[in-house]
């Protein structure tokens, strides 16, 4: 099987999203990437363990891509080996009355992981540079100052937004949240065969949804937002990754990978050691358990 290498996903220079591939080759079959996967994600729960012990880490996982790009599954199959009580999941939907008093980010804001733990954002604090941008109709919806009409809402308007997101990442990262940004780069073919799909099994039709359509004419408008988030928004402490979403087991094997090769690097990231006055004692403890 051909080698995941980060460097090979990680976006660190000026994009066209034209020109990223939406599928890679790992040159193994599908069996042996499944059996791959379990690998590497039995290795990431038990560094999750470690990192839950360890306490002084949170790690956030942010996972952003088209409609039917395979977010819900690979969360699903990449996460399977962790313990519940060290991974939250969730999953950001239209804003709330109550969300929508407050700043774009506070919803984000308060689901951050502890430290510890491991955060998974299905969609993102992006959506509010991706979709709010195709439709910037929804920006209205936030009652700001100073956006009276939709004309309020120029280039200026996005710069700021992206320097707020850039200093929300930057604030997480040096207090102690290590960031993975997963963009599922999936082709405008494969989106076509996954709704198709969706209506074809009696059994997905529940996930289609004729909006589903309309944005997917907005298809060239969203890459282009995705090429600006990508090209302002992947820094040394926040990278964002390419990932090929095509194929999904390919998918899941290279976000897992990327996951565990960076974590790893981490030396510091150990289980805490007993107290020296614990640990002199622990044939004494061992006895007294032993007799009871």
């Amino acid at each position: 099987m051909k080698a995941i290498k980060i460097n090979d996903f990680k976006i660190q220079s000026q994009i066209d999203i034209s020109k990223l591939t939406t599928a890679y080759d790992l040159e193994a079959d599908e069996d042996d990437v499944k059996d791959e996967l379990r690998k590497v994600r039995r290795k990431l729960g038990e560094l999750q363990d470690t990192l839950y012990a360890h306490g002084k880490y949170a790690v956030l996982v942010c996972l952003q891509g088209m409609d039917t790009a395979g977010k819900d599954s690979l969360i699903r199959e990449v996460f399977k080996d962790f313990n519940a009580r060290g991974v939250v999941v969730h999953s950001f939907k239209v804003p709330t009355e109550l969300e929508l008093k407050h700043d774009f980010i506070w919803r984000h804001y308060i689901a951050l992981p502890a430290r510890g733990k491991f955060g998974v954002f299905n969609r993102t604090h992006y959506e509010n540079v991706l979709v709010t941008r195709v439709h910037p109709s929804y920006i209205m919806g936030e009652h700001l100052p100073h956006v009276n009409s939709v004309e309020d809402i120029d280039d200026a308007f996005w710069n700021t937004r992206f320097e707020q997101i850039n200093n929300f990442e930057k604030h997480i990262a040096e207090t102690g949240t290590i960031i993975f940004k997963f963009f599922l780069n999936l082709s405008l073919d494969e989106q076509k065969n996954r709704l198709l799909r969706r209506l074809d099994k009696p059994s997905k039709n529940w996930k289609f949804s004729p909006g589903d359509l309309k944005e997917r004419k907005l298809w060239g408008a969203y890459q282009e937002c995705y090429q600006d988030a990508l090209n302002r928004t992947s820094k040394p402490h926040a990278p964002w990754f390419n990932i090929p979403a095509d194929n999904k087991p390919t998918a899941r094997l290279i976000v897992a990978q990327i996951m565990y090769d960076t974590l790893k690097e981490y030396t510091d990231i150990k289980e805490p050691e007993l107290d020296d006055a614990i640990k002199a004692n622990i044939a004494l403890y061992r006895e007294q358990l032993s007799k009871e």
